[in-house]
């Protein structure tokens, strides 16, 4: 018996055509020089691996730090790694 279950990737439901796509492409095979490109994770800031720090912030700051990423078109850690950078010098 097969229960009916919609499955979705962002959102989108999987059809049983994508799922025979998908199962037709992988008994064909894969180049692995391919999968090893298409990169995974972020993007890597350095040649060393870089450390996820965690910072609690009131409502307020966390308010004032996304005003002012927005307004700089910047993420908050890009205004958290300058901000840094600034008082460190």
């Amino acid at each position: 018996m097969r229960v009916d279950v919609t499955e979705t990737i962002n959102g989108v439901p999987v059809t049983e055509e994508q799922i025979a796509a998908w199962a037709a492409e992988a008994d064909a095979g894969y180049n692995a020089q391919d999968l090893k490109r298409r990169g995974r994770g972020r993007p890597g800031r350095g040649a060393e691996p870089s450390q996820v720090v965690a910072l609690r912030l009131t409502a307020t700051e966390l308010a004032e730090l996304d005003a002012r990423a927005t307004r700089e078109g910047k993420s908050r850690s890009e205004v958290i790694r300058e901000a840094l950078a600034t008082s460190a010098a």
